[in-house]
């Protein structure tokens, strides 16, 4: 359903620029048509020199936008390659439909959580409709540019400091899609929105440092207990066992022998059991 809704205000808002660039492509009038056919007369009289202002070339990435009279000559720009123009009568503005990429400056935003914060980031853009980026707007790039300020403020503002630091992937999709939106009456389709950097204040940086640091001393400090809990567990079944098999205490003793021997010790302790020393002392 959405899509559909997305596709259905594209239609509409293409519906509009239809009506728009048909309605500055209407007829030129009785003195419109007079100069034009002036302009033609004189271009053919002097044909051999004014055949070097008629032609024009346009590159491959480049539109032109022809303009008779004051008014738009065609629904569909020129180029690429060449084309042909009226000397005094017409007039035409390139238009370069190569993806631009600018910097949005660091703009201090206060979240939703009342947290000041330095974000800047990059915005990617391009023509996609040559005449409605020409005669809707005087400075397509700039206002895309200062609309990116505002759309950044605009869409940060509404998110606490968790959402903004978390979810840098979700807050440039509704940038995109709020730029794209407004920037289709200027024929500008802006392709990818990315955040490039979150600036947090120096105390609030040091407060959420001392903050994880207090929760992994805490994680360790539970996990230390738990190797306790277990290592106690494990000799107390081991005791068990000891207890089930009095010689077993013997073996141990004669393996803590071996280990201390391998080690290559000047002193070996080697401990007694407490039942051979009371023999003795009886006696």
């Amino acid at each position: 359903m959405e899509m559909e809704n997305q596709m259905e205000s594209q239609k509409r808002r293409g519906r509009s620029n239809d009506n728009l660039i048909s309605d500055r492509t209407g007829a030129l009038g009785c003195v419109g048509w007079t100069i034009v056919i002036l302009s033609g007369l004189f271009t053919f009289l002097l044909f051999p020199l004014t055949i070097w202002f008629c032609f024009r070339i346009v590159q491959e990435y480049e539109r032109a936008v022809i303009f008779r009279v004051g008014r738009i000559k065609d629904r569909k720009p020129k180029g690429p390659g060449v084309f042909f123009i009226l000397p005094c009568t017409d007039s035409f503005v390139k238009v370069d439909l190569r993806t631009v990429s600018f910097d949005i400056p660091p703009q201090e935003i206060l979240t939703k959580d009342s947290v000041t914060v330095s974000v800047d980031g990059v915005v990617y853009f391009r023509v996609s409709d040559p005449i409605a980026s020409v005669a809707n707007v005087s400075n397509a790039d700039f206002s895309t540019r200062l609309l990116a300020q505002t759309t950044l403020r605009n869409v940060l503002g509404t998110k606490n400091l968790a959402e903004l630091l978390s979810d840098r992937e979700g807050i440039a999709h509704s940038m995109q899609s709020n730029l794209d939106e407004a920037t289709d009456h200027w024929g500008i389709k802006v392709e990818r929105v990315e955040i490039k950097d979150v600036k947090l204040p120096h105390q609030l940086q040091r407060a959420m440092a001392a903050e994880a640091e207090a929760a992994r001393e805490a994680r360790a400090k539970v996990i230390a207990a738990e190797g306790e809990m277990n290592a106690s567990r494990a000799l107390k079944e081991a005791s068990l066992v000891i207890a089930e098999s009095p010689s077993a205490l013997q073996l141990r003793y004669l393996q803590t022998l071996n280990t201390i021997a391998s080690e290559k010790n000047s002193t070996i302790i080697f401990p007694l059991p407490m039942d051979v020393m009371s023999h003795f002392m009886r006696k």
